[in-house]
């Protein structure tokens, strides 16, 4: 199937009137699970889950969580749920080894398209059929539908991928960077500085004025979606363009976009701005220097609970921090190179759940069940917010809010235990925009920024139209892409490295030179690849609202 016909991603009107439809599909939680029976023979179902390596979370396979997820769902219907550790700065290789092993989980998931594709193209996931699928978790799939996301779950003729929702896919609002307001107090600044003209201003003052020796920090290029160069693309879109460099899972070394990106990057590091060693700092370590003041902002995701943010007070108790506005206009510089407000917007759909091509007839039927079961209201909800006196309390609008520093027995996993339950939703939810971002703020530091989430929350809503674009995704097997990507990421990390620390005078004929390298090294296929995929409709398309005119 190819992808001409999909809808448009910014289009909200279709996706509306697909949930009235829809809703009238919806079946009691009850009434599918008396249609289920328990397994004549033990089943093993396993499922991946990322290990983060975050200092403070549950053992990711073992913890209160995974053992209420096996008592309340897996005993039931004689499953035996076993949860496999994933690496999360490192997913393709953790998959790789567990193919290679024979041993890959029946459950598959990651978010971005390409990686999916490529797990087709090696023949780790098995096609199977809608309709069955269908009639064993009903309310998933009219979920699906009413989200307008059944076209995305096909490659070629063959269904391969159920699709989590994901809320607010184009605000991206749960991301916010944290800025040290204080110093720009003391060096005259009363914003927060997002034009670059103002910026260098404000780091050089910082710099003098002892504050800090490189305010901008800096971290190591970890591969995939490293440089995400949206906002210095040329606006409105070239839609072939787009299709052919537009994918974040490899950067598109040789485009403007990128040479501009990479140019500011060279300029910070020779103002001293950018840490002289931050090739060597991982993130960690990056955070760590957040808290002990030897660098200026910071970028997570937020939560009721932010260690990040309770050590940051806990060491600068008199600091003030501000979280970076939305840009909402176009800056060009001293140096001539303009930025928009552009930026990548996630996906339409949230986790994209795969099955193993070695699972049996009984473990995909169980997965299913696991999906169906994930996504009843009151499962979601004890996940999310986990237990009432514990890990959270009614507010007096009858509101959850989630205890923070919580360290008792039923402790929940990275992110209010986000890992487990991605696989329905990408996001809380209880009540209007404002509960669900007052809900997922924390409001146990000196300083409450629910209110600044909430500003960021609408700001982005007013530009999202034209300005929040989605990768292009491809509905054809990629086979260049999977041949190549993983050399061509290495290859960038050494060209990224060297074209930052370079001498400014040198940058040029360096910049030629990689990007020789990158397209002989397999770009150039890729891209070819991603116009063929184009041209023959296999595409999603942009929005009318973010095209060039033709």
């Amino acid at each position: 199937m190819a992808f001409g016909a999909l809808p448009v991603m910014a289009e909200e009107t279709s996706t509306e009137e697909a949930s009235t439809e829809a809703a009238t599909e919806v079946v009691e939680s009850d009434q599918v699970e008396n249609n289920w029976e328990p397994f004549a023979e033990n089943v093993t179902l396993r499922v991946p889950v990322y290990d983060r390596g975050v200092e403070g979370v549950p053992d990711v396979t073992n913890n209160y969580w995974t053992q209420w997820i096996q008592e309340n769902f897996g005993d039931k219907y004689n499953i035996t749920v076993e949860y496999v550790p994933i690496t999360r700065t490192d997913v393709m290789t953790s998959y790789a080894l567990l193919a290679a092993d024979q041993n890959l989980p029946t459950i598959l998931m990651e978010y971005d398209y390409p990686k999916l594709s490529t797990w087709v193209n090696d023949g780790y996931l098995t096609s199977f059929d809608m309709d069955a699928f269908k009639e064993v978790a009903p309310n998933y799939y009219a979920r699906m539908e009413a989200d307008g996301q059944i076209p995305y779950t096909t490659i070629g003729d063959e269904t391969y991928f159920a699709l989590a929702s994901n809320p607010n896919y184009n605000i991206n609002y749960t991301w916010q960077t944290f800025v040290r307001m204080d110093w720009l107090k003391k060096v005259g600044y009363d914003h927060v500085p997002t034009k670059r003209d103002e910026y260098l201003d404000a780091m050089k003052k910082i710099q003098e004025a002892g504050l800090c020796e490189h305010p901008g920090g800096g971290t190591m290029i970890t591969g995939l979606g490293s440089d995400q160069n949206h906002a210095y693309r040329e606006y409105p879109f070239n839609e072939l363009d787009w299709a052919m460099y537009g994918d974040y899972n490899i950067p598109a070394l040789g485009t403007d976009a990128n040479y501009n990106l990479l140019k500011r990057a060279n300029e910070d590091y020779n103002n001293g701005i950018t840490d002289p060693e931050y090739y060597l700092i991982d993130g960690e370590t990056a955070k760590a220097n957040f808290i002990n003041g030897d660098a200026y902002s910071y970028g997570c995701y937020i939560s009721s609970d932010m260690p990040v943010l309770t050590s940051f007070y806990e060491t600068n108790p008199d600091a003030e921090l501000a979280i970076y506005p939305v840009v909402t206009e176009d800056d060009t510089a001293a140096d001539g190179i303009t930025v928009t407000p552009a930026y990548r917007s996630n996906n339409p759909f949230g986790m994209m759940v795969g099955f193993s091509s070695s699972a049996t007839e009984d473990e995909l039927k169980a997965a299913w069940m696991y999906l169906e079961w994930m996504c009843n209201d009151d499962v979601l909800f004890t996940m999310q917010y986990g237990i009432e006196g514990e890990n959270f309390n009614y507010n007096e609008d009858g509101l959850p809010v989630s205890v923070a520093d919580y360290s008792g027995d039923y402790k929940q996993g990275y992110n209010s235990s986000g890992d487990y339950w991605s696989c329905e939703t990408a996001s809380k939810a209880a009540g209007t925009i404002e509960d669900v971002i007052y809900a997922t703020t924390p409001h146990n530091l000196p300083q409450d920024f629910t209110q600044d989430v909430i500003d960021f929350y609408y700001a982005r809503q007013e530009i999202a139209e034209k300005y929040a674009v989605a990768d292009c995704l491809y509905a054809s097997s990629m086979e260049n892409t999977s041949e190549y990507q993983q050399t061509l990421v290495t290859l960038y990390k050494e060209a990224r490295d060297t074209l930052t620390m370079c001498a400014p005078e040198e940058f040029d004929e360096k910049y030629q030179q990689y990007t020789d390298d990158f397209n002989d090294a397999g770009f150039a296929d890729i891209v070819e690849e991603r116009k063929a995929a184009f041209e023959d409709g296999n595409t999603t398309k942009l929005p009318e609202a973010q095209k060039a005119a033709e």
